[in-house]
């Protein structure tokens, strides 16, 4: 449950290696938002051949669909009403939501992307996923479990709130 004012949260998912490669959480997300966090991403490993999204006016934005353009990068927009077209990111979304969103109320804005990214690392490092042989999609970047705290919220290592980089 989002008690903080968080509207919308953008994920951004590696088809191939089922990787989730961002997780933007904002209060509302503009065109100019999908840029920053798509640069950030493509300086660091390169534009993709391709992007799927769907038709939310952030992504159809001319100034996306430009920029898209310029870096050589096909866009691939899911039909309204056919969810289907995106079953991934649709079940990534509803683990998003089963595993995190439906069982934390967050008090603050920065409350919220801080356990917001530490679910995304541990979604990609630690937890198995069925379609990769019950192994994650980033395992090299395993660190050890915590402790059982009890309690059903993630907790951070006091190394990884210092860590965590938000945009």
């Amino acid at each position: 449950m989002l008690g903080a004012a968080i509207d919308r949260i953008l994920t951004i998912i590696d088809e191939a290696s089922r990787e989730c490669l961002a997780l933007v959480v904002s209060r509302q997300l503009r065109h100019e938002d999908v840029l920053t966090a798509l640069a950030d991403l493509f300086i660091g490993r390169g534009p993709p051949a391709h992007i799927r999204s769907d038709n939310g006016s952030e992504f159809i934005a001319t100034a996306v669909r430009t920029w898209l353009g310029q870096i050589d990068v096909k866009t691939l927009y899911i039909a309204l009403g056919s969810p289907w077209e995106n079953d991934y990111n649709e079940s990534f979304n509803g683990s998003l939501r089963d595993e995190l969103l439906n069982g934390e109320i967050f008090y603050s804005f920065a409350e919220a992307k801080v356990l917001i990214e530490a679910w995304r690392r541990h979604y990609n490092t630690v937890r198995p996923h069925s379609s990769l042989g019950y192994r994650p999609p980033a395992p090299d970047a395993v660190t050890p479990p915590l402790p059982t705290s009890g309690s059903a919220s993630l907790h951070l290592r006091p190394t990884m709130a210092a860590e965590t980089t938000m945009h």
